[in-house]
């Protein structure tokens, strides 16, 4: 061993011991900026990872509660369309390889008085049993052949608490205009928490709710050594397009597509916080360092390498994000529990009905999210970390040498990059179903704009600290301010950072939401262009109007014209959501009149006589590749029939897709008459009152649902509101954010110029001056921030309208800018800046102006 080695260990501890005597004085003398530094990062990671809990909490849940109604079932066949003829049964039980095969009629039934659905199962109890023995009814000991009763129903615990019934009380239940009354039998083996299901026989519930001959699905259970996927092929291949052979793992890819961009939208919103905590951190340790700047040039005289110095940097920014991550990962755990509790599951989106799901630790998101903090706090001590060694000791010993450290900011190379990346990243087409481009475009936009602050800064109070004439003694104020931001841009650039990203991202998510809003508003006044509309069921699948009722609807005096329609589904991938069919009376000529077409159409003349001409949502054009004039192939009725698509229309409901058809070539290829909804156009010279009394006073006038378009428009935008409550949530916590990062700025900057106070209160400015001067700071670079804040903003809105919401949602929408709102965020932070620059002063102007200026001798 040589001597040199033998130095080693007391020298690594001697620069441990140095590392903490550094960091605890850091600390020690601004423990109020680390704190807030931490806050923020704690405020991110805990918005994100409670949002993370939440959405992995109810969709594992609702997609166990599907998976149980499978059983141990192999695979599914079920129709395109909700029903099948029950001929298919007996055929797949004797299909060779098939062990068991148990039959399912599965309804979404109306409940009256209630606002959703109670789903049904009518299952044959024997098969059912070897497939799914948690889904039988426990019939009660004096009844033991209850399973088989066409008036007994089986109700899960969730339901039974819902209906407020117990065993042996009635149950009533809409089975089109006439409500069906059963008796509650007893409970279901086992079912999820918070799930509502009722299981009846599948013979009575063909019969009580019109669907004799009818199935659902049936689940097949294949024998032992049979290939399930080899099955599976022939097995389809032998049905044609009409049938649908699914594995029970195809429901969870059918949640989580429909899910996945609400769930991914929520995360990146949280994550905000966190990147507007990156940017603070990245201040902290900017003026940290130029404080400091002296500092370490006397460590690195003294025999303190670079990476030493450089290590000393990031470790503490990493400590500030390792902390902010610990507390943001219990905060965020008891804000994830208070929510599914006191909340729901679905944060407004209503995605995930009839669940109770319970938050649970995730290691894996844990440690993400632990990681994602502590990298954030890393990057933002990165470049002060990077500055602090470069700098020469000679050189940074002397006073006034602070701006220097921060002139490498100015270069404006990495940010021209990024910006360049982020417009080649708006040109790219969704990955994984979700707009990953879009994202990292929006990231890169953000990181480019804020880079570019200090040449923006410097060229903009250079020009007006040129053009600003000095006339009298009552502008020095104003003169000295605008001296000092134009001399000093990097300094002005740190404290007008924070105002920039703050209000950068508030006038992005602003101009989105209230460009969805306008556009929501538009489209319904579009879509609602009749006097009156009328449902029979508000939700389930069993409410309809038959051929005689519909006839005597449209002769109810002061009708003068009602448009029928009826809303099916069929399903075109296992493994994507269902296409919504909406039959309605539509004018080939003229299809404006009744949808928001979003480019041009077919006309009849542009079509063949033999072909049937449908229009299809922004949903289907993105999801399955459909375009103007295209032939497709739909199982509707029977068979699968060839239409054309003859247009694009506007869908803010359905993001899985939807299609229009006429009524009379629905019921032509379906045979199916019924009507789900009515469209009413009153006689003028009649009230709607009298027209409204008139359907209340028909035979089964107890089951409509009659509404105005101004009450449907006014519910609509309620429930858009509640679905975005957790958007306007984040962006207030994004703007006290923002705003504390705005007053640590200031508070740094202002106390680390006491100097310069007491060099300016020698040569006579007073106190009240020095006061003037800083408030007219803060507002001159709150100001700006704000105008190339609103900038950078309207550009993120750009790609989050255009962009990411099409490549999410399948829609489009137009801009909106909420000018009064904005004003007003504009307004506040105004004078937050401006206060918390006048506060901060104070205590800079308290000090001896004879002992500041002694610290720079």
């Amino acid at each position: 061993m040589t001597p040199a080695d033998s130095h080693r260990p007391a020298a690594t501890r001697g620069h441990r011991t140095l590392a903490r005597w550094l960091l605890g004085a850091e600390w020690r003398s601004h423990r109020a900026r680390a704190l807030v530094a931490i806050t923020t990062i704690a405020l991110g990671v805990a918005l994100g990872y409670a949002v993370q809990l939440i959405n992995s909490a109810a969709f594992n849940e609702f997609s166990a509660a599907a998976r149980s109604l499978s059983g141990q079932a192999d695979l599914q066949v079920r129709g395109a369309q909700p029903l099948l003829d029950e001929s298919i049964y007996p055929r797949l039980a004797a299909q060779k390889g098939v062990a068991l095969a148990s039959p399912v009629l599965a309804l979404d039934v109306t409940v009256p008085g209630q606002n959703a659905a109670l789903p049904v199962l009518g299952i044959d109890v024997f098969r059912a049993s070897r497939i799914a023995p948690d889904l039988m009814g426990v019939p009660s000991a004096e009844r033991p052949f209850d399973a088989l009763a066409s008036d007994a129903v089986f109700l899960s615990t969730a339901a039974q608490q819902w209906l407020h019934v117990k065993t042996g009380d009635d149950v009533a239940l809409q089975s089109g205009t006439s409500i069906v009354h059963l008796r509650a039998a007893g409970g279901i083996v086992r079912t999820r928490p918070g799930q509502r299901l009722a299981i009846m026989d599948i013979a009575a519930v063909q019969w009580k709710f019109g669907k004799v001959g009818k199935l659902s699905r049936v689940d097949v259970q294949l024998e032992r050594g049979v290939d399930r996927e080899r099955f599976k092929r022939e097995l389809q291949r032998e049905l044609g397009s009409q049938w649908v052979v699914a594995e029970p793992r195809d429901v969870e890819s059918r949640t989580d597509r429909l899910s996945r961009a609400y769930r991914i939208n929520m995360n990146v919103l949280a994550l905000v916080a966190l990147f507007t905590g990156a940017f603070l951190v990245f201040s902290t340790q900017a003026l940290s360092v130029v404080r400091r700047r002296a500092q370490f040039a006397m460590l690195r005289v003294l025999g303190l390498t670079r990476g030493q110095l450089l290590r000393q940097i990031l470790l503490e920014g990493a400590l500030l994000g390792l902390l902010g991550s610990l507390c943001g990962l219990a905060l965020g755990y008891a804000l994830a529990a208070g929510a599914l509790r006191f909340f729901g599951s679905d944060l407004g989106g209503g995605y995930f009905p009839g669940v109770q799901p319970q938050v649970g630790f995730e290691p894996i998101a844990s440690a993400i999210f632990l990681t994602l903090g502590i990298a954030v706090a890393v990057l933002g001590s990165l470049a002060p970390a990077l500055e602090a060694p470069r700098a020469r000791p000679a050189s940074a010993l002397k006073a006034g040498a602070e701006e220097g450290a921060l002139a490498r900011l100015a270069t404006p190379w990495p940010a021209l990059l990024c910006l360049l990346i982020a417009a080649l990243l708006t040109q790219a087409p969704p990955w994984f179903d979700a707009p990953i481009g879009g994202y990292l475009a929006v990231a890169l936009l953000l990181i480019g704009g804020i880079a570019l602050m200090p040449r923006f800064t410097a060229l903009i109070f250079g020009v007006a600290s040129r053009g600003f004439p000095e006339r009298s003694r009552a502008g020095a104020a104003s003169t000295l301010a605008l001296a000092r931001l134009a001399n000093a841009p990097g300094h002005a650039s740190i404290a007008m950072g924070g105002v920039l990203s703050s209000f950068a991202l508030i006038v992005a998510m602003a101009i989105m939401v209230a460009s969805f809003r306008v556009s929501v508003e538009d489209w319904l006044v579009h879509l609602l262009s009749a006097d009156l509309y009328v449902r029979v069921a508000e939700n389930g699948d069993t409410g309809g109007l038959s051929p005689a009722e519909q006839t005597r609807l449209a002769a109810v005096p002061g009708i003068a014209r009602a448009a029928f329609a009826r809303t099916s589904h069929i399903t075109l991938d296992p493994a994507r959501p269902d296409l919504a069919i909406l039959a309605r009376e539509i004018d080939a000529t003229d299809p404006g009149a009744n949808l928001q077409m979003t480019g041009p159409v077919l006309s009849p003349r542009d079509l063949r006589s033999d072909e049937t001409p449908v229009w299809v949502s922004e949903a289907m054009v993105d999801l399955y590749g459909y375009k103007l004039g295209q032939r497709i192939r739909l199982p509707l009725g029977e068979r699968a029939h060839v239409f054309v698509v003859a247009g694009v229309w506007r869908d803010y409901v359905r993001q899985t897709g939807a299609i229009q058809i006429r009524l009379a070539d629905y019921r032509r290829l379906t045979a199916d008459t019924g009507a789900t909804d009515v469209a009413v156009t009153v006689d003028r010279g009649s009230s709607i009152e009298r027209v409204i009394a008139g359907l209340r006073a028909l035979p089964f006038g107890a089951t409509l649902d009659v509404s105005q378009p101004g009450a449907i428009r006014a519910r609509t935008l309620v429930i858009f509101d509640r679905s975005f409550a957790v958007t306007y949530l984040l962006e207030a916590v994004a703007i006290v954010i923002g705003l504390f990062g705005v007053a640590a700025t200031f508070s740094a900057q202002t106390l680390a110029r006491a100097r310069e106070f007491g060099m300016l209160r020698h040569v006579g400015v007073t106190r009240s001056q020095i006061l003037a001067i800083l408030a007219l700071e803060g507002g001159m670079l709150t100001a700006c921030g704000i105008a190339m804040g609103f900038v950078l903003g309207f550009a993120i809105s750009l790609i989050l309208v255009f962009v990411v919401n099409p490549q999410s949602f399948h829609w489009s929408m137009s801009m909106h800018v909420p000018w009064t709102m904005l004003a007003t965020v504009a307004l506040v932070m105004l004078a937050s800046s401006c206060s918390t620059a006048v506060i901060a002063g104070r205590g800079a102007v308290s000090v001896d102006a004879v002992r500041a200026v002694k610290e720079d001798w």
